[in-house]
């Protein structure tokens, strides 16, 4: 019997005993990449907590705002606005910056180690890959955020002291030492006996212990006396809060993006360009185009032209009084574009148009005007937000996919 005939024969017998071959079915294929995509992202986001810089940034965070409170006393009007501007001004700036940070060298990092390599030729598909990254950085962002957000509520819970006969918010000063003393208590006691690493371990235990603080603050004055949370709680703070959280997920994917093709330095440079382009959306692009649109009306014929009456309304924080305005504009009864002067402020003003929306509008995330302001923030805003971001980041992410999946890994 010749060689092919022998392995021919052994292979039906292997088939007959191993029985009919069943098709995998959906929930079989499904299992193997939930798995993976978990690894993936447990990895990563224990990567990402592990890195010295979020550490210092929230230790930096944290003081800042503790002093801002002191230095926003000199406003001479309201100084716990101001406190409410400086510290989400800081929340913001510093989740962008580790956004830029963290998430530039994800994907940078796994190539130069060649790890990435090792992944992928598990197998692992390109695009599974590039999700469970994200979400793994996106984990620790909103993990860091969400740390700077409970250290800011517990200070504006303090109030500034705008004179001498203000009293101290004891029961905030006691449970956030409290929390502080815990944190490096536990932090120093994993390290030592368990060699866990400090900075992640620190991260995670602090947060929690931050949130205890602030929900025990809510519950006492500042005399210790009991109050119901409901009295200190505030909602719009919240809703501004999980808009930047928004902002800072875009800006995660946004670096994702572009450490798909380019080097860890140059997508630091591409994040934080974006970002500054999208605190000056409105501005660069908004500004001009209504400039055009407003100079094609007032010149249009009156037959193009109608004046209605539009109502506009805004609740007071404060007392829940509802404010009403009338406004009276004038509106093309034909299409707009249709009164350009020439074919120049049309293409310009489709440029406009395009760059305003394809940059991330970051001014539509930033709610501290509203709260400074004393207006109230409707829920359904913050969900058209969140449903903002959430099609901004996939759109991110499949441009990430896209770029990742004929880049050289090995």
């Amino acid at each position: 019997m010749g060689p092919t005939r022998f392995a021919e024969n052994r292979a039906r017998r292997r088939k007959t005993r191993s029985g009919p071959v069943l098709p995998i079915s959906g929930r079989h294929l499904l299992r193997p990449m939930l798995e993976q995509l978990l690894a993936i992202v447990r990895n990563t986001f224990f990567e990402s907590i592990r890195q010295p810089i979020v550490l210092v940034m929230l230790v930096v965070v944290t003081l800042m705002l503790i002093l801002a409170n002191p230095l926003a006393a000199f406003t001479m009007e309201n100084d716990q606005r101001m406190f409410i501007d400086i510290g989400m001004a800081t929340i913001f700036l510093c989740g962008a910056l580790l956004a830029a940070f963290v998430a530039t060298g994800v994907l940078t990092r796994e190539i130069e180690n060649r790890t990435a390599l090792t992944v992928i030729s598990k197998p692992v598909g390109r695009p599974l890959f590039v999700v469970g990254k994200f979400l793994g950085v996106a984990g620790a962002l909103l993990l860091a955020t969400l740390y700077m957000s409970f250290v800011f509520l517990l200070v504006e819970q303090h109030s500034v002291l705008e004179t001498v006969r203000d009293p101290i918010h004891r029961p905030v000063i006691v449970f956030g030492v409290a929390a502080v003393v815990i944190g490096l208590a536990i932090s120093v006691w994993c390290n030592y006996f368990y060699g866990k690493i400090f900075s992640s371990t620190a991260i995670c235990v602090f947060t929690p212990l931050a949130g205890l603080a602030y929900g025990f603050a809510l519950l006492f004055r500042h005399d210790f006396a009991l109050q119901p949370i409901a009295v200190a709680f505030k909602p719009d703070l919240w809703l501004a809060l999980i808009s930047l959280m928004v902002a800072i997920l875009v800006l995660t994917a946004i670096a994702i993006a572009a450490s798909a093709r380019l080097s860890q330095v140059m997508t630091l440079c591409v994040t934080l360009i974006v970002f500054l382009l999208g605190l000056l959306s409105d501005w660069l692009f908004g500004r001009p185009a209504k400039a055009l649109a407003d100079g094609w009306i007032a010149t249009a014929e009156p037959a193009q032209i109608e004046t209605v009456e539009r109502v506009r309304s805004f609740m007071i924080a404060d007392t829940g009084e509802v404010v009403t305005t009338t406004v009276t504009e004038r509106v093309p009864t034909v299409p707009l574009t249709s009164l350009a002067d020439s074919g120049t402020e049309l293409l310009l003003y489709w440029f406009l148009q395009a760059c305003r929306a394809v940059v991330p509008n970051f001014q539509v995330l930033w709610l501290s005007d509203a709260l400074t302001q004393g207006h109230a923030i409707p829920g359904s805003y913050v969900g058209r937000v969140a449903i903002y971001g959430a099609l901004y980041i996939g759109v991110a992410l499949s441009l990430a996919v896209i770029l990742f999946q004929r880049r050289e890994v090995g």
